[in-house]
């Protein structure tokens, strides 16, 4: 894109969709709160600024003293207040959907501060300001290199402060997030220290301005990343169990969806029995072909049957030195199979494979990096991260079991074509009045449409039976995301139990398990938000071929679904009129 200096580049980001809608005064009173509210929000989280496209405040880093803190839990206040002076009922257009995002929002903010408190509970809280704050000012070409490296010196400057007010909040975290924050920490270093060279060649002559402060953030970090060692880790006896009550409350925040906890387990265990019948039905044939002369014992054991034709499966395995390639091959395949199919429209907006930055491996084989939503014409990054380094052989063979050819198939369709990139980049298209929708997306409608489109991609034959197979798998993977984090946040499901369910009932090897057993534990609310997106997709799809009928094609749907952003998927039903 071309550069606009730093100062003005969001000024007419802010203003460039006002006009949209000429409307009321109710719409002029929240299209001017919304406004108020997201340039204090910006101002106030420039890491997140910097990720979603606004370059005013690339040179600052998050304030998690006690008054940065108070200013951010008055300024949300403040904003809701300005909310409820508004005539909801007099507004028009995207408005009267935004208005109900924006409110929820902040909401979820002034929970997360005063009830979750993060920034004393949970020291990874910390890595937006010692890593991605860097990483995003380096990955992509938004502004000349000499721009970018002033104020990455700046933000290296700040990482002392950010580590001095880390030490001052943090009290007992569970034992887990610290041990996780020293792994991070030392990904931080390390980009720090080498992962900055490639933008320093660029411009030699402000490695005097940028070494400096380079030498300064080494140095905070490293003695940060031992005290994480020597003096919270010995005190961190905090539980990673969430407890029923705050787990409600953010499952409603984070998912925005009206069903309960007791309907979204008693939906995932229905959907686990019936989506491993599917499974069966597909790995039968698959394991004749390779059996022909199996006896009806045999065939009636239905694990054995879908364990057998898995392994068969994993045997296609990949490599750190082949992966990249396959997914590029993988990712022209599913996009020329979603316009030979005619399944949706296809975006212009260039989408590319890059290996993940070193920080980011040993977390998931792939995933995808959109460009922010301030960002819209920026490449969107298919991200393939190979194994660390420091993982045995056995470890990478396991992985790659799991991970094997038909999966990144299956993988790339979620990440890629048409899952993530696909969708985001029609939502990047979608235009408003203000730009709640753009900066707040759902989670819950980003990921459903994800674990949606697979259905759709294997039902159409995409990669045959086989990725069928992985398709299923991950669908199970889905069901049984939710019933661990319920199970575990809101009960009190042990290690051994949670692996029993994921390796013999979504068929996972130990590896993938023992990994989700431990984000399960890092993460809360957010494993729920595959099957409750999928589920509502599905609910809404089915809704629309009801009273469509006859007019009803999967083009017309899905380009109708993609055309309101990223908003929960209730919305998407209120404004589809179903």
């Amino acid at each position: 894109m071309k550069f606009l200096p730093l100062s003005l580049a969001m000024v007419g980001l802010l203003t460039v969709r006002a006009p949209l809608a000429a409307g009321t005064t109710a719409d002029a009173a929240f299209q001017g709160a919304a406004h108020d509210y997201l340039e204090s929000y910006l101002r106030l989280n420039p890491e997140e600024a910097t990720e979603l496209g606004d370059h005013r405040f690339d040179g600052q880093l998050h304030d998690y003293s006690p008054a940065g803190r108070q200013a951010e839990a008055d300024h949300a206040r403040k904003s809701l207040a300005a909310l409820d002076r508004i005539d909801a009922a007099a507004l028009t257009g995207p408005n009267r959907v935004d208005v109900q995002i924006l409110r929820q929002s902040i909401q979820y903010e002034l929970f997360t501060l005063e009830q979750l408190r993060p920034y004393e509970n949970d020291p990874r809280s910390y890595n937006g300001s010692f890593a991605d704050a860097l990483y995003f000012l380096t990955a992509r070409d938004f502004a000349p290199a000499e721009a970018r490296l002033h104020t990455l010196a700046q933000r290296l400057d700040r990482i002392p402060a950010v580590v001095a007010q880390a030490q001052a909040n943090l009290q007992n975290p569970a034992r887990i997030l610290t041990e996780t924050a020293i792994d991070q920490t030392g990904g931080a270093i390390n980009l720090i220290r080498h992962d900055l060279e490639p933008l320093l060649q660029q411009v030699p002559a402000l490695r005097a301005e940028v070494a400096p402060a380079q030498a300064k953030a080494l140095a905070a970090l490293t003695a940060y990343q031992q005290w994480l060692k020597t003096d919270l880790l010995p005190r961190s006896t905090g539980s990673f169990r969430l407890g029923e009550k705050l787990f409600r409350q953010k499952l409603k925040f984070a998912l925005s969806s009206d069903l309960s906890p007791e309907e979204i387990l008693r939906r995932a265990q229905a959907e686990l029995a019936r989506t491993t019948e599917q499974m069966y039905a597909t790995a039968r044939p698959l394991y004749l072909a390779r059996h022909p002369g199996a006896d009806a014992a045999t065939l009636a054991d239905r694990p054995k049957v879908i364990r057998a034709v898995l392994d068969q499966l994993a045997e296609r395995s990949l490599t750190d030195q082949t992966i990249v390639a396959e997914a590029k091959a993988t990712l022209q395949a599913a996009t020329d199979f979603v316009r030979s199919h005619d399944l949706m429209t296809v975006p212009a907006t260039p989408v590319r494979v890059i290996v993940a930055p070193e920080f980011n491996w040993g977390n998931s084989v792939a995933y995808c990096q959109p460009p922010g939503a301030l960002e819209p014409q920026v490449e969107t990054f298919y991200a393939i991260a190979p194994t660390p380094t420091d993982w045995t052989e056995a470890r990478k063979r396991s992985f790659f079991r799991e991970y094997n050819f038909y999966m990144l198939n299956d993988l790339t369709v979620h990440e890629a074509m048409p899952g993530h990139y696909l969708q985001l980049a029609h939502a990047n298209q979608f235009q408003a009045p203000t730009l709640v929708r753009a900066l707040f997306s759902s989670g819950s409608f980003v990921e459903g449409w994800a674990v949606y489109t697979e259905r759709v991609m294997a039902e159409a034959g995409f990669g045959g039976p086989e990725v069928r197979m992985q398709q299923l798998k991950m669908r199970l993977r889905a069901i049984i995301n939710a019933i661990l984090d319920q199970r575990i946040h809101m009960g009190d499901m042990t290690r051994e139990q949670a692996l029993a369910l994921m390796m013999q009932q979504g068929f996972q090897e130990e590896g993938e398990a023992v990994g989700k057993w431990k984000r399960a534990l890092l993460t809360s609310t957010q494993l729920s938000t595959y099957f409750v997106g999928t589920t509502e997709h599905d609910d809404l799809r089915a809704a629309a071929e009801a009273k469509w009928g006859p007019a009803f094609t999967l083009k017309r749907y899905h380009d109708t679904v993609l055309s309101f952003g990223s908003p929960p998927v209730k919305f998407v039903r209120q404004e589809m009129g179903l």
